[in-house]
């Protein structure tokens, strides 16, 4: 089959796999609602989730169009030979351009909206179906999730094959990537933002100051927390992965088109990647249909299931494309190596953050001499979990290296293929994320609504594989994120080269130092920031919470509602003002770089901010996630369970790891894969820049 057989074939799996998603989102809304309290707790949530997004998405929609504009007035100078022959104009470059990335932005943010729409729907579904048992709760959960993994996928493949197939030109996609990426940073980074105040603001004052129960309807933070779980969890970690999607896919296409083939071999290696994404749809689909629980089963091993079935079928599918359709082995091994390391990796990621393994289980123990023990040792076991994700990105750079290069193709496109081969399953990845936040809130929705003990232990259980879940994902995620901005480092070093810049990174050159240094202190800077922004919003979310303790003591009485909307106008404004100091990072500072100290010292910035980037995102996230459940597993009844000592320091300990997990953590890797795409899009124009100067 030629590419355009190819490309079409993605769009009609793009089409399935979004029509899979509506049918499951109208599966889910047909299912039973619940009582009427549970309904108007929901609507709460609901309500509180719509009015952010829609604020967000006001902005950042407003964002992208002057970004867009910018790209269209740079994109439409040509560059080529200007500075011989001068300012000519290239006006259908900058329009497509600019189309490509409102374009991305647009299909990352319908994305997470489709994700968010379902889950506020299903969480009280879900807490309503846990009242009959755990196998219907679960299977209305995941399915509920499996809406945002199959739309991103569905609209990621159609949205990098319908670019390609009208332009022929891997660079338009690289616009589509970069909008994608802007406003998954964004939207990630402000869900993030708001969630963590919220759940910080209200466990402090609620459980440690208080005593009263998690999601207890008394606290006014509580529904504000239930919609960070949405915005941030859902519509945030869609347009995250989304992203990461993409730029693996993009990165790919853009080496495989500078390989200097010719003909049908040109477009096969540059379309690849997006044969690649179809098939690993497909097998999404499939694998999805095998995640199944039983009464008296646990959740976590079914997702697990899953993933493991869902990367067999899409590994016979590897093999049935190589030897068909004649693709070169090499491709074949390198996919498979990247897949591999993406199980390994996700599950290491479940070792650390498992109550089932000594970390969790050590954490909880320790708690009992006190928060600052329980901070020490949680934090020192997400520092050890960054070295076997590390060995294993290593090993799946040395060896896609090795036979992309033995088979006769480049080893820097064999990098970027087993980047595609860990993120091609992201259908299903994406699912079990999408999870997680769902019954977080069916569990919330479950005590504000008084639906009995029996169904919060049975959200309780589905609750703790959901942030086994997210845990494993975000491993996946980082992981894949490091792989793809390798490719794309390899790929902005093409542009700079096609552009006739020599370009020598070399630690030997003083200005390639000052820019692996400025890019290393990028990502602990935008950590900083947000969790900053997370703990002065909490602080003042904190103090609105005593303010209506103290001025109406009905709250805690029962007699009196609190103010919900107050806490939640308070998040959302908090969140959305804090955003524009990380989009400066994000875009401004590379380009900076670039601009002021050269192509050289742009490549240095990009080294230094993957692997400081790569290590803060997985320790964070791991010593977040071990957090959260040392406190979940001391919450079953272990070393004096809740309201004990243990329990209290627990609480410090899930407090510090909110921030971490949920808000710095999942944010880098999409500011590394930002940071590559403005470097490489913009490639051409800061390399005519110097030529000029």
């Amino acid at each position: 089959m030629n590419y355009i057989t190819w490309i079409i074939i993605g769009i009609v799996g793009g089409v399935i796999s979004i029509g899979t998603a509506i049918y499951l989102y109208f599966w889910v809304h047909k299912q039973e609602p619940g009582t009427p309290l549970a309904q108007e707790v929901a609507s709460w949530i609901q309500d509180g989730a719509q009015a952010y997004l829609k604020r967000l998405y006001t902005a950042l929609g407003l964002l992208a169009v002057i970004i867009g504009f910018v790209i269209f007035i740079i994109f439409s100078i040509n560059l080529e030979n200007i500075s011989t022959l001068g300012l000519q104009l290239h006006p259908q470059k900058g329009l497509l351009t600019a189309a490509a990335f409102i374009f991305g932005a647009l299909c990352s943010a319908l994305a997470g909206y489709m994700g968010m729409r379902v889950a506020v729907q299903a969480n009280v579904r879900t807490a309503t179906a846990a009242q009959k048992d755990l196998g219907t709760a679960f299977k209305l959960s995941f399915y509920a999730g499996s809406v945002l993994g199959l739309a991103m996928v569905g609209l990621a493949v159609i949205g990098m094959s319908v670019i390609f197939l009208i332009t022929r030109d891997a660079e338009y996609v690289l616009g589509f990537s970069f909008g994608a990426s802007t406003l998954a940073l964004l939207a990630k980074a402000g869900g993030g933002i708001y969630t963590k105040t919220a759940d910080i603001a209200a466990d402090l004052v609620g459980k440690v100051e208080i005593g009263i129960p998690e999601d207890d309807p008394r606290n006014p933070a509580v529904v504000a927390d239930n919609v960070g779980d949405n915005v941030g969890d859902v519509a945030g970690m869609g347009a995250d992965i989304f992203d990461s999607y993409v730029a693996s896919a993009v990165a790919v296409m853009l080496l495989g088109a500078s390989l200097g083939l010719r003909g049908a071999e040109h477009f096969q290696y540059t379309v690849l990647p997006l044969i690649l994404c179809t098939l690993g749809t497909f097998a999404s689909l499939l694998g999805i249909q095998f995640v199944r629980v039983k009464e008296g089963q646990k959740p976590g091993p079914a997702l697990n299931r899953g993933t493991v079935i869902t990367c067999i079928i899409y590994a016979i599918m590897l093999v049935v494309l190589t030897v068909f359709g004649k693709v070169n082995i090499g491709v074949l091994w390198a996919a498979i190596t990247g897949l591999v390391a993406g199980v390994i990796i996700g599950f290491t990621s479940d070792y650390f953050t498992n109550d089932a393994y000594k970390p969790v289980q050590e954490t909880s123990r320790v708690s009992t001499s006190g928060s600052a023990i329980t901070i020490i040792t949680g934090f020192s076991y997400g520092l050890i979990s960054i070295v076997p994700s590390v060995i294993g990105i290593a090993l799946a750079t040395l060896i896609s290296y090795h036979l992309a290069e033995i088979n006769g193709i480049s080893g820097i496109y064999g990098i970027g293929i087993s980047a595609v081969g860990m993120l091609s399953i992201s259908g299903m990845i994406v699912s079990a994320d999408a999870y997680g936040p769902i019954v977080d809130n069916a569990r919330g929705i479950a005590e504000m609504a008084g639906m009995g003990e029996e169904v919060i232990e049975r959200a309780d259980i589905l609750d703790s594989a959901g942030n086994t879940a997210k845990a494993i994902t975000k491993g996946f995620s980082i992981s894949a994120a490091a792989l793809t901005v390798l490719a794309l480092f390899a790929a902005y070093s093409e542009v700079v080269k096609a552009a006739g810049i020599p370009i020598t990174i070399s630690l030997q050159s003083p200005i390639v130092v000052a820019g692996v240094l400025l890019g290393s202190m990028t990502p602990p800077l935008f950590s900083a920031l947000t969790m900053l922004s997370v703990t002065k919003n909490a602080f003042e979310m904190i103090e609105e919470i005593r303010r209506q303790f103290r001025e109406q003591p009905g709250i805690l009485a029962g007699t009196h509602k609190p103010d919900y909307a107050r806490c939640v106008s308070l998040a959302a404004h908090g969140a959305l003002s804090s955003l524009a100091l990380p989009a400066f990072l994000a875009v401004g500072l590379p380009l900076l770089v670039g601009f002021i100290l050269g192509p050289d010292a742009l490549g240095g910035f990009l080294g230094g901010s993957i692997f400081t980037g790569v290590i803060f995102a997985l320790l964070m996230s791991n010593a977040g996630g071990l957090w959260d459940n040392a406190k979940k597993y001391i919450e079953t009844g272990k070393f004096g369970g809740p309201g004990s000592e243990a329990h209290k320091a627990a609480v410090v300990g899930d407090t510090v790891g909110d921030p971490f997990k949920d808000t710095a953590g999942p944010s880098l890797n999409t500011l590394i894969t930002v940071m590559s795409l403005v470097s490489s899009l913009f490639a051409p124009i800061i390399a005519a820049f110097h030529l000029i100067k």
